[in-house]
């Protein structure tokens, strides 16, 4: 099976703008692809994994990806998908959060040799002169036509800044600059995307002439993706300060039912014979399609020793009750009021909960226990000594940490 074929299967792709030509150039390794990422946090998260399998298995076809970094655009904010505006971040922030999605992305991507770019948009939007862009770049765009954008519409009601207005020319823009400086003949994007992306395809058009090569594939990122990127308690990072191994596989040992095939399909790298043969499993079968997951991914974020150490980990809590390898939460002196902690704290500091009333939600709801004992008073508190070495605080049927101080 061919490598575009292979995305279909997998059902990676929504919509093209050129099937049969972007099936040909991706098929024979010709395609010069970006995809873009906001740098609106220092980690990338699990909303970004089916962006960063999909330029993996292109760039094994022997296609070329650019990562783009929205450090111009990351200036103004997208409203796709967006109810309210986008924070405004610094200069520095946002040449923080780049540098710390390089390296997070080399372990998808091979940058040497000039194999894939990662760029900055940044070194073209912010030395434009704002004349010269209305006239060069403004005057291919309609404004009934971007009214029409359902990324604008649905803004529509609370407001729209007119700066968040420009991000549409902003991104379509970034395609053009890509098709003139590094050869960049396709894109791909979230289906929320689609908008923006259609219109970078049509400035390279009306600018360079109908024949370029400027094509555009939308992927299952917004319904999809946007759901991989949320759980109870917040983002799941790849980065492991902010999300550690075990609880990373955690997340994926905890997808739904219904899911876990469909993400084994997307996100992974087994053949899809052995992924086509799994798809009438069911029953205690399921659970085993969630530990094949959540070890994949997680080798494939923290490398395979952190994947064999978590997965060994949650063995033993769920099947052996013991503690050997169970992530450790320690406690600092500010998490003690008088000597005690109390389980609304424990729970935030485990990072089991976001905030106090979502830890008082769980408690009163009798999802928690400490030591096996089920804690239903939300003003439970205990002592250093009581901690002594170590308490196992559970969340739910499959969230475990060992609390120590």
């Amino acid at each position: 099976m061919k490598i575009y074929d292979e995305l279909v299967a997998r059902g990676l792709i929504a919509q093209v703008t050129d099937e049969k030509e972007i099936r040909e150039l991706i098929d024979n390794g010709k395609a010069v692809f970006y995809i873009g990422f906001d740098p609106t946090a220092d980690s990338l998260h699990v909303g970004h994994f089916m962006a960063l399998c999909l330029m993996k298995r292109l760039q094994m076809a022997g296609n070329k990806p650019i990562a783009l970094i929205g450090g111009g655009t990351g200036m103004i904010g997208d409203p796709s998908g967006r109810t309210d505006m986008r924070k405004m971040l610094t200069k520095e922030d946002i040449q923080h959060n780049c540098d710390c999605f390089k390296e997070q992305m080399s372990r998808f991507i091979d940058f040497s040799d000039g194999k894939a770019l990662m760029v900055n948009n940044a070194d073209w939007l912010l030395d434009l002169n704002y004349v010269e862009l209305l006239r060069e770049v403004g005057a291919c765009f309609s404004v009934n036509n971007m009214l029409r954008a359902e990324c604008y519409k649905q803004r529509m009601e609370k407001g729209l800044s007119f700066l968040e207005f420009n991000y549409m020319i902003m991104q379509s823009y970034d395609f053009y600059a890509l098709y003139q400086k590094f050869g960049c003949n396709m894109q791909f994007g979230g289906d929320d995307q689609w908008s923006n992306m259609l219109g970078g395809t049509e400035l390279i058009r009306r600018k360079l002439g109908k024949d370029a090569y400027a094509m555009t594939i939308t992927l299952l990122l917004n319904s999809e993706g946007k759901k991989m990127g949320k759980t109870v308690g917040g983002a799941v990072w790849l980065d492991p300060k902010k999300t550690s191994p075990y609880d990373f596989y955690q997340y994926w040992r905890n997808v739904a039912d219904d899911d876990v095939l469909k993400c084994i399909r997307m996100l992974t790298f087994l053949p899809l014979e052995e992924v086509d043969r799994m798809d009438t499993w069911e029953g205690a079968q399921l659970n085993t399609a969630k530990e094949i997951l959540a070890y994949e991914l997680t080798k494939m974020v923290h490398g395979e020793e952190e994947a064999e150490k978590a997965q060994n980990a949650a063995k033993s809590i769920f099947t052996a009750g013991g503690d050997a390898d169970m992530p450790e939460t320690k406690l600092s002196d500010d998490d003690f009021r008088d000597g005690r902690c109390d389980i609304l704290q424990m729970l935030v500091a485990a990072g089991f909960c976001p905030t106090r009333s979502d830890a008082r939600r769980n408690v009163e709801q009798g999802g928690v226990s400490i030591d096996g004992e089920k804690v239903t008073d939300a003003k439970f508190s205990i002592t250093r000594e009581e901690i002594g070495d170590g308490v196992v605080l559970k969340k739910g049927k499959k969230n475990f940490k060992k609390i120590v101080c």
